[in-house]
């Protein structure tokens, strides 16, 4: 259970002073059971002339800043502490988490909150993205979701080519099949229609990744990071991280998990100025794991002996 320290730093930078709109940040780590929130901290500069939280829909924090006045820079810098428990994703996994050739249904009293996630939102790559999740479905009988989903997230890691873009919308699930490369948002996006194709629920996620382990050597560290959460009945809410091969939450931290990746924007908001005025946007993620308070005392009766 270690304590992950995450430094979120973003820099807007202007060549003359110009206004600020509204801005909406979620780079608040969301509070489960398997992540404590211990501390957060945001520096906002200028000081915005109101900073409240609320929650969106499916729980995420939001912070909500209103500026008045002008300035050459914007900055905001949050660092929080989150209590991380990694833990084994399919303990419970049972009978009921089958599927067989048609598409997977869940029981009448969860498909209707699971519908908006169950929707593929590019109707039209269905054929394609369907034929992709076909592939880890056994043609005769029943296949485990905790097998096929398993398998699908390994196969996008392993056949796919990663590349870094930090910036603009993913891709469509259909462009990724095709092009055979995206970031970590256009994977999260594929595995999360190819999971809605065979009638699960499923979400993107926008959070951050850390290496629990001096072996761990992950793609997507530096910045945010995104991956997928498929709703197994036996095991609830599940993380699948296509690219990196990871099944369960070991190193990933959650911020946002959403019906559309849309929702899950870490930093946006509006200025007002000529368009010349803007020369660029920093943004730098610095992660420490450090011991769990429970390890340290153990460590510190070690030594007193």
């Amino acid at each position: 259970m270690p304590l992950v320290v995450i430094n979120h730093r973003t820099a807007y930078r202007y060549r003359n002073p110009v206004a600020f709109g509204e801005h909406r940040l979620m780079l608040r780590p969301m509070e489960s059971f398997d992540q404590k929130l211990v501390s957060a901290e945001l520096t906002i500069s200028p000081e915005p002339a109101l900073l409240r939280q609320v929650h969106d829909l499916a729980g995420s924090t939001v912070g909500v800043a209103r500026f008045t006045g002008r300035s050459k820079e914007l900055l905001f810098d949050s660092t929080v502490v989150v209590d991380h428990m990694p833990l084994p994703p399919f303990e419970l996994e049972g009978d009921a988490s089958r599927i067989g050739a048609g598409r997977f249904a869940y029981a009448p009293s969860e498909a209707p909150d699971l519908a908006s996630a169950i929707a593929l939102k590019n109707p039209d790559d269905a054929r394609a993205v369907e034929a992709f999740a076909r592939r880890f479905v056994l043609p005769v009988g029943q296949t485990h979701l905790s097998t096929l989903l398993s398998k699908m997230t390994h196969a996008i890691h392993d056949d796919f080519t990663y590349g870094q873009r930090l910036t603009g919308a993913p891709q469509s699930a259909a462009q990724t099949l095709e092009l055979g490369t995206g970031s970590c948002r256009d994977y999260a996006v594929l595995m999360m229609e190819a999971a809605r194709s065979l009638g699960l629920a499923a979400r993107f996620v926008s959070g951050y990744i850390y290496s629990g382990s001096a072996k761990a050597q992950h793609k997507g560290g530096g910045h945010t990071h995104a991956w997928t959460r498929v709703y197994l009945p036996d095991c609830g809410w599940t993380d699948f991280d296509p690219t990196n091969g990871i099944v369960g939450n070991a190193d990933l931290i959650r911020t946002a998990a959403v019906v559309d990746p849309v929702q899950a924007t870490p930093l946006y908001g509006s200025w007002n100025g000529l368009k010349r005025d803007f020369l660029g946007m920093d943004v730098d993620v610095m992660i420490q794991v450090e011991p769990s308070s429970v390890e340290l005392a153990v460590e510190r009766t070690s030594r007193s002996r």
